[in-house]
């Protein structure tokens, strides 16, 4: 019965983690852009699209080896790319 816990509670987490990560990044973007830094504009960095501001290893693989281990989870985004 654990197991379908956990298949539930994955998308009830997961889901709020991966928008406001999508929104810390975009406000990156946003933020350096206002200040006259285009580059993440430039790489298309400046969207609320998640897919753009995902690191396979950091948002993805590493959470996942997390949750297998029963530690703490941890992960991370794409960085915005800034001058």
């Amino acid at each position: 019965m654990d197991e379908l816990n956990l298949i539930q509670n994955v998308p009830v987490f997961a889901l709020p983690v991966i928008f406001a990560i999508t929104g810390h990044e975009a406000a990156h973007a946003y933020a350096a852009r206002h200040f006259g830094d285009n580059t993440a504009y430039l790489e298309g960095r400046m969207t609320l699209n998640p897919l753009r501001h995902i690191d396979w290893i950091g948002t993805v693989l590493l959470p996942l080896v997390c949750v297998a281990v029963g530690g703490f989870i941890f992960g991370w985004a794409k960085p915005v790319p800034v001058r």
